[in-house]
């Protein structure tokens, strides 16, 4: 004896006493019903329990993908609960879209994702040492290949292409002397500013041009000006590297006889090498600027003054190892731009990620190796 269920205008609902559902499915399964009628049948499914289903398509009119997604969850659904599940009056159009989407062989196609197990702290650390060994492993053979590739350039100057470290000069140096010059002046009108404020309560407003000038000089200047060369200019080397390497290009200059590091990496480090000392000086020069218009406009001293302790302060010592940094700098920050452009690895996403690690290790590598002159100056001294 069957017991009546309640239908709706879709779908025509009955159940037996042995537990037994059919469900006569009325009119269209398609995109527009498909979520409707889903919903319905998943609650009313759900809150009967049925031991068998059995879906009539005898009444449908319209059949697709969606519909056939309809009947993959009410599958599941009686799959997960140990219940049977047919299908009767299936006419030629449904049956071929199931066939189409392999109804019949995919009983788990909507079972939820397991959860990822986690990996074991074991696993992680010998993971990561091994990639960190390969990284080291890598990173020695590139230091190994860029003195190599400086010794054939002494020993045959013409092999340097010289237009393309022109090229990159004018991307190092010269374009970037507007964010180089505006970021100097304002950070030597704030250091003026700041030092003026301690230094008026003592009437030693003078002094503010020698701490401006020493601070810029030894310091500030060949720090600033690398952190400013690696975010702008590190990550483009790394990107343009990594991008050759993804489309093979670098592989190709291999193949053809070309060594990819005298080819791509020699004119880049030797660009830099060659501007950012004068983008060290640029900064040094436009830093001072700034402070000077703090002393003439808020500390009322005279250009003159404010010039004249400036030279006396600054020492031939300083603007040395000024120099000297912003060239060790400018090695480190083109070196780590290259080596992360050579390790990228995998699609678009590696480019962007590869870009990122040159900024993050030259900014490393700068403050470390400036921790280390400002050690070795200090037991020179």
């Amino acid at each position: 004896m069957k017991s009546s269920v309640p239908s709706s205008s879709r779908y025509h609902l009955s159940q037996n006493e042995a537990g037994e559902m059919v469900i006569q499915l009325l009119g269209r399964m398609d995109v527009d019903t498909a979520a409707e009628l889903l919903d319905n049948l998943t609650t009313l499914i759900k809150e009967k329990s049925p031991e068998a289903l059995t879906v009539d398509l005898g009444a449908v009119t319209h059949f697709d993908d969606f519909g056939a997604l309809v009947l993959f969850e009410l599958k599941h659904l009686m799959s997960a609960a140990k219940g049977s599940f047919n299908l009767i009056h299936l006419s030629n159009h449904p049956q071929e879209i199931l066939s189409q989407v392999n109804f019949e062989s995919q009983a788990k196609c909507a079972l939820p994702l397991k959860a990822k197990r986690s990996v074991n702290i074991l696993v992680r650390l010998g993971d990561s040492a091994i990639s960190h060994t390969f990284n080291f492993r890598l990173m020695t053979a590139f230091i190994g290949s860029v003195f190599l590739a400086f010794a054939r350039i002494l020993w045959k100057p013409k092999l340097l292409r010289f237009n393309d470290t022109i090229t990159h000069m004018e991307n190092t140096g010269v374009n970037a002397i507007p964010i180089v010059a505006l970021i100097s002046f304002l950070l030597g009108l704030i250091i003026a500013f700041m030092s003026s404020l301690q230094l008026q309560q003592f009437g030693a407003n003078i002094y503010v041009a020698s701490l401006v000038a020493l601070a810029m000089v030894s310091e500030l200047g060949p720090i600033m000006t690398a952190i400013i060369v690696a975010g702008r200019t590190g990550s483009a080397f790394a990107a343009e590297i990594g991008t050759m390497k993804i489309s093979e290009e670098v592989d190709a200059l291999f193949s053809m006889g070309f060594d990819p590091t005298l080819f791509l990496v020699v004119p880049r480090m030797i660009a830099a090498m060659v501007v950012v000392p004068i983008l060290t000086l640029f900064f040094d020069i436009f830093a001072i600027f700034g402070g000077l218009v703090v002393g003439v406009s808020i500390l009322k001293l005279s250009a003159g003054a404010y010039i004249t302790q400036t030279v006396d302060a600054l020492s031939l010592v300083e603007i040395t190892w000024g120099f000297v940094k912003s060239i060790i700098f400018a090695v480190l920050v083109s070196w780590i731009a290259c080596l992360r452009g050579f390790q990228t690895r995998g699609g678009a996403a590696a480019v962007g990620n590869a870009a990122t690690s040159a900024v993050v290790s030259s900014l490393f590598l700068i403050i470390l190796f400036d921790s280390i002159i400002a050690v070795i100056r200090g037991y020179w001294g």
